[in-house]
Order: C-alpha cells, then sequence, then structure tokens
C-alpha cells in the first residue's frame, strides 16, 4: 500500500525504522502518473520491508523544499531520517528496485 505523505506526517514516515522509498509528483505530471502503477507494484513487493510513499509538491512545498526537488517525478530513496539515493524522471521499474534492496 502506497502511504499518502504531507508537510504534517512527513516526520513520522522519516523515522520509520524501514528503508522509505518517496515518490515526489503532481496530479498534472504525465510522466508522474505513467509512474504511478510501477510505484504501487513495489509497494505491494516491499510491504513489510519497506515503507512506499507519495507526495504532491502542490500539497507539500515543505517536503520539496527540503530535498531542493526541481523535477518531478523525483524518487528519494530515505535511510534513517536521511535522504541516500534518488532517482529523477521516468525510470523502470529495475532502477527502483536495485536503489531500494540495496538499502535492505
Amino acid at each position: 500500500m502506497v502511504v499518502e505523505v504531507n508537510d504534517q506526517n512527513f516526520a513520522e514516515v522519516k523515522s520509520s525504522n524501514l528503508p522509505v522509498l518517496l515518490d515526489i509528483g503532481a496530479t498534472w505530471c504525465g510522466p508522474c502518473k505513467a509512474l504511478a502503477p510501477v510505484i504501487e507494484e513495489i509497494a505491494n513487493e516491499y510491504e513489510g520491508k519497506a515503507l512506499v510513499c507519495k507526495v504532491d509538491v502542490d500539497d507539500a512545498p515543505g517536503i520539496a523544499s527540503e530535498f531542493r526537488v526541481r523535477n518531478v517525478p523525483t524518487v528519494l530513496f530515505i535511510k534513517n531520517g536521511a535522504a541516500v539515493d534518488k532517482s529523477v524522471g521516468l525510470v523502470a521499474k529495475a532502477t527502483l528496485t536495485d536503489k531500494l534492496n540495496a538499502l535492505l
């Protein structure tokens, strides 16, 4: 299950003991819409092993600002509260799972 994240609940997400995949996008972004089913698949496959989250930059400008997100989609990989890797643009599922597996 993909967890919806906003500026109010992000601190809780960052403090997760699990690695976090954070999909940062926007409702008006075509590549973001194309990436959404891939993020859903990853969320189902990694349930209990990683926290897969989604944030809309228009609803959570604080998160986008904190990580200096300039383009969407941006996928951040967070471990122990810090962003340790990222992917920008529409990428293959394997690219994202490889980065996530490195954090497990």
